[in-house]
This record gives C-alpha cells, sequence and structure tokens, in this order.
C-alpha cells in the first residue's frame, strides 16, 4: 500500500520513505503495471534477470527519462535508465556511447545496477535509490542520514511508482491503455524541485480532480505537466485550472 499525500507530492521524512519501500517491496512479487508502458519486453527480461519487480523499473525509467530512448542529462547521463557516462556505463561493461541508446541494453543495465546497490545497502531500496542518484560513494550504508537532494530523490520515484500501479493516472483510463496514447500538457517549469512541488500542491489544492505530474528533465529543469485521456478530459480539466486561476493555452 501507498503512503499519504507527502510523498504523492515528493516531500516526505527519510524515515517514511524507508518505511513506504519496504511496504512496497514485501508486496511488490505481486503489483503490476496500470497500463502498458514503453519497451514492456525489455523491462520483463530485465525484471526476471535480475530478481527485481517490473514496476519498480518502470517507476525509475519514468522518472529519470519518461521513457525517451534519446534522453540526456547535464550529467552526462543518457537514456531510458540515465546511465552515467563513461564511468557507471564503464563500470556495468559498456564501454561504446552509442549502446546506451539502444533501450533493452539500457534498461539491462540500469536493472543490473540497481540490483548491485540493492544487495550492496542489505535491501534496503530506499538508499539503494538514493546511491542510484548520487552513487554509492556519497551513500554510506551504516544508517548515516543521506544528503536531502538523494532523499528527494527516493521520494520523486516513489510519485512515479505510484503512477506505474494506476494510483495517479488520469481517472478513467483503463489498465489497457498504452502509455503513449496519454496526453500531456506542460503547464510550467521550474529551476528548483521544491518549487515545482510546491506548486503542484496548491494546484492540487485549488482545482482537485486535475491530473498533474512532474518530471525532472535533462535540461536541469523541472517540468510540471497535467495528464489527460482525451480532447474532453484536456477542456474538462483546463476548465477547473482556470477557475483556479491558471490558464492552460
Amino acid at each position: 500500500m501507498l503512503l499519504g499525500s507527502g510523498l504523492a507530492s515528493g516531500r516526505i521524512a527519510e524515515a517514511d520513505l524507508d518505511i513506504a519501500w519496504q511496504r512496497y517491496l514485501d508486496t511488490a512479487a505481486s503489483t503490476e503495471p496500470g497500463m502498458t508502458f514503453p519497451h514492456s519486453t525489455c523491462f520483463n527480461v530485465a525484471a526476471l534477470e535480475y530478481g527485481l519487480p517490473k514496476t519498480l523499473l518502470l517507476a525509475v525509467a519514468r522518472g529519470e527519462s519518461d521513457f525517451d530512448v534519446t534522453a540526456r542529462s547535464r550529467a552526462n547521463a543518457h537514456g531510458v535508465m540515465q546511465i552515467q557516462w563513461p564511468g557507471t556505463a564503464r563500470h556495468l561493461g559498456i564501454y561504446r556511447l552509442s549502446e546506451l541508446y539502444e533501450p533493452c541494453t539500457n534498461i539491462d543495465a540500469g536493472a543490473r545496477y540497481l540490483r548491485e546497490l540493492l544487495d550492496r545497502y542489505g535491501g534496503n531500496l530506499h538508499l539503494a535509490l538514493a546511491a542510484y542518484n548520487y552513487g554509492p560513494s556519497r551513500i554510506r550504508d551504516d544508517g548515516t542520514p543521506i544528503p536531502s537532494g538523494a532523499n528527494w530523490y527516493s521520494g520523486y520515484i516513489y510519485r512515479h511508482l505510484g503512477y506505474v500501479l494506476g494510483g495517479s493516472r488520469p481517472s478513467g483510463i483503463p489498465s489497457s491503455t498504452l502509455y503513449s496514447s496519454v496526453g500531456q500538457s506542460t503547464l510550467i517549469t521550474f529551476a528548483e524541485p521544491y518549487r515545482a512541488v510546491a506548486f503542484i500542491e496548491r494546484l492540487e489544492a485549488r482545482a482537485p480532480g486535475v491530473d498533474l505530474d512532474w518530471f525532472r528533465r535533462g535540461t536541469g529543469e523541472f517540468e510540471v505537466v497535467m495528464t489527460y485521456e482525451d480532447r474532453a478530459a484536456f477542456d474538462r480539466s483546463a476548465g477547473l485550472l482556470q477557475n483556479a486561476g491558471f490558464r492552460v493555452d
């Protein structure tokens, strides 16, 4: 069971995140994606190969790149799972940058790295995700509090997990829906994650029923989007936002 609103926004205490991820792992084997996501076969194979829940890998991929094969960050991370070049890639046995743009290769690398980190941190998924983002050299395994940015990242992926499981996808969308058919309309972009979180919290309070999400983009910016099933859903949500004082073009 996913925890409450703090996790939904990506802002939560480290102890609560640790508990939330452990609860997820306790039942993860029985979880299924709430819709059909891109590169599904690649995720199926990687999940089976490394003994990881497919829903976890999908959550990381959505948070890292929104499944964009060509994604590249300012930190020189590439592809669906945002594998850092050249350090992490070479650690994982990838010696050509072009390989990171092959979806199955990239997803396999991300899953293998996450499996390695999960084993390193004794099955603690919160710490493993923190290390996936910050690097294992910066995340201690002795219980020392992790950097606030790493804690933010763990909560950020947890929010995307909620979407993957179907708990926060646009209202009325059946599980057979292709992810590529769900519309996204960018509302605003921020330079800092806490501003994106605060903006979503304000809008969700003023316009309940609007499906909002946010992504860290490769440019280092944080994009708030409105998701919708079809034109009618877009118009309905745009009207709710306009009534709340925010115009959607």
